[in-house]
């Protein structure tokens, strides 16, 4: 038995998105059959959910269930908005529905726990992504993103993120190599390689991709 105040739970900010903590729960606990981890907003206002749906570059196709387990959310869920108090168990059983929910309190914390019907349960490939940004060096970021794609082998998302870390770490050849095979994978990462500064090593190279 593992017990753990959420609060205790080592959080990690959430690249751009000002005042939005990730607490990676499902990896402080050790747990494989499902995906859980929390979200805290410091101030009112700010996103306490990210708008995603589960069908993107990064994601696992869950099914979700969000709780809020403390202060107030507003939920928009494909275009319909909510208010959300504490106690509120919000369950999406469609992976395709857009979500999003801000905070209406400061400290506003949400559970989201999730898993794939039908499917044993795979870490998705956002959380090595999440990780590895809160890595000290680029080195262990490197070493992060490499363990999703040992699940995930080919997966955009997870290329981009490793090309960006082995262009900051000065592995300019590999770099080059990931980013044209990130792209490939998943084109839509085309439209952040001409302004990541983490790319900025290897934009010259006339192998960076551009179209």
């Amino acid at each position: 038995m593992r017990t753990v105040l959420l609060e205790d739970v080592a959080g990690i900010p959430v690249e751009g998105q000002n005042g939005l903590v990730w607490k990676p729960v499902r990896a402080c606990l050790g747990i494989q059959a499902f995906g859980i981890n929390a979200y805290t907003a410091s101030e009112a206002g700010e996103q306490v959910v990210e708008e995603h749906d589960e069908l993107g570059g990064g994601a696992g196709k869950h099914e979700e269930l969000y709780v809020v387990v403390n202060g107030s959310a507003r939920f928009t869920v494909d275009g319909a908005t909510f208010e959300a108090p504490a106690g509120t168990c919000v369950f999406l059983d469609d992976p395709g529905e857009r979500r999003a929910a801000v905070a209406l309190e400061a400290g506003t914390t949400v559970l989201a726990i999730g898993g794939e019907r039908g499917q044993p349960f795979r870490v998705s490939p956002w959380e090595f992504n999440f990780r590895a940004a809160a890595a000290p060096t680029p080195a262990e970021a490197r070493a992060i993103v490499e363990e999703g794609l040992a699940e995930y082998p080919g997966k955009g998302a997870l290329l981009y993120n490793l090309a960006c870390y082995e262009a900051l770490d000065g592995a300019r050849e590999v770099a080059l190599e990931h980013i044209r095979a990130a792209v490939e994978e998943d084109p839509k990462l085309l439209a952040y390689t001409a302004t990541d500064a983490d790319l900025e090593s290897i934009r010259s190279d006339p192998r960076f991709p551009t179209s």
